[in-house]
């Protein structure tokens, strides 16, 4: 117990070796694998970024129309650029950024409503499914 309380006073006078983030702007280390960022131009809704993502923090919404909607939630993805290494036009439609990062504390109410995006994402593809099969939209190629 001694030897704790020393270490803790001792402490006192070492030097800070800590990073004052956010207050100062922090050094990125080669490599940095940043937020995920989405081109939409050049995505060809493949879905594929959507199936191998780990946490389920990439959703597309299927619309009636047959277009679909997508989002992305920065504080359940893990950065692990599965996404990235399964979409088909990597750094056009889909890349890592190397200098954006979002803020370490979370941002009041910026996930409320991400489980409810999700279930209607769901429900979105269930009924875009059903219509389909019954015949009431056509393929987009078949128009």
């Amino acid at each position: 117990m001694f030897r704790s309380m020393l270490e803790a006073f001792l402490n006192l006078f070492r030097p800070i070796r800590t990073h004052r983030y956010p207050a100062e702007e922090i050094t990125l280390p080669t490599g940095y694998r940043g937020l995920i960022e989405y081109g939409k131009e050049a995505c060809i809704f493949c879905d594929k970024c959507e199936k191998v993502c780990p946490p389920g923090a990439i959703l597309f919404y299927q619309h009636e129309d047959g277009d679909k909607e997508y989002r992305y939630n920065p504080w359940l993805c893990i950065y692990c650029g599965e996404c990235v290494r399964a979409c088909p036009k990597p750094q056009e439609a889909l890349w890592q950024s190397e200098t954006k990062q979002h803020s370490a504390v979370k941002e009041e109410g910026v996930n409320e409503g991400w489980f409810v995006w999700e279930a209607a994402c769901k429900e979105s593809r269930e009924e875009y499914a059903r219509a389909k099969k019954a015949g009431k939209i056509q393929n987009k190629s078949e128009e």
